[in-house]
């Protein structure tokens, strides 16, 4: 069967991340690999790194890059949507509390489900709601266990520290007093797919009054519980 698309760029570049499958290569270990000639080979590698699809180890031998895995994650957002909606229902219920499922995509996330607290007052963020990356629970767990430099680039102009980063990676949870809005608290956990990459967070979210100053203590088991059922239905996927 003929495996060329007649794209040759792309042709290539595809035979560079075969060759990058089974192990790290140096450049003379892609060439022998993949055939190219050893500029082509240079110049392709290169490129694939500037997307994050390649990426260099310790001995700056060329490896498979994250961003194969974030797009292996989105792959899996179906099944992630799919179960989100009864998870976050037996969340809202069990802490009384309007619940939300983020993702991130660029510089901002998105909630992709959401389970509303059905009366009262409630802190409402309906489904295809774009917030910054800069402020809220949600946004110190999508940050928090990034690569150094992307964590670096999303701590300029936020609202919480890498102090606080730190915090939430040491508890497995994060909480917001009034970060995002005035009056709004939040607790989160993250959600990680197959490779244990975080692809979403999980919150609840309400007045103050209610959650008061403290949220975490009252609510964080109950929404790291639900993040744990939705990172278990990623990795039966």
């Amino acid at each position: 069967m003929d495996n060329t698309s007649g794209v040759g760029v792309l042709d290539k570049a595809t035979l560079v991340l075969s060759a990058l499958e089974s192990g790290p290569a140096t450049l003379a270990g892609l060439v022998a690999a993949t055939g190219l000639a050893r500029p082509t080979a240079h110049r392709l590698a290169v490129a694939l790194e500037h997307h994050r699809l390649v990426t260099r180890d310790m001995q700056g031998r060329f490896i498979l890059g994250p961003r194969l895995s974030e797009l292996s994650a989105a792959a899996g957002e179906d099944r992630l949507l799919a179960t989100a909606g009864p998870v976050l229902t037996h969340l809202r219920d069990v802490t009384g509390e309007s619940a939300q499922l983020y993702r991130r995509q660029g510089e901002v996330r998105i909630c992709v489900a959401a389970a509303e607290r059905l009366s009262g007052l409630r802190d409402t963020v309906p489904v295809g709601t774009t917030l910054p990356m800069k402020a809220g629970s949600a946004a110190q767990v999508l940050l928090a266990w990034e690569e150094p430099e992307r964590l670096h680039r999303g701590l300029q102009g936020a609202r919480f520290t890498a102090t606080a980063l730190s915090g939430v990676r040491r508890r497995g949870w994060a909480q917001s007093i009034g970060e995002r809005e005035l009056g709004v608290a939040s607790v989160c956990a993250p959600v990680r797919g197959p490779s244990n990459r975080v692809v979403a967070a999980v919150s609840v979210s309400g007045p103050i009054e209610r959650l008061t100053r403290h949220p975490g203590p009252l609510h964080a088991q109950a929404v790291i519980e639900a993040a744990h059922h939705l990172s278990e239905a990623l990795r039966r996927a």
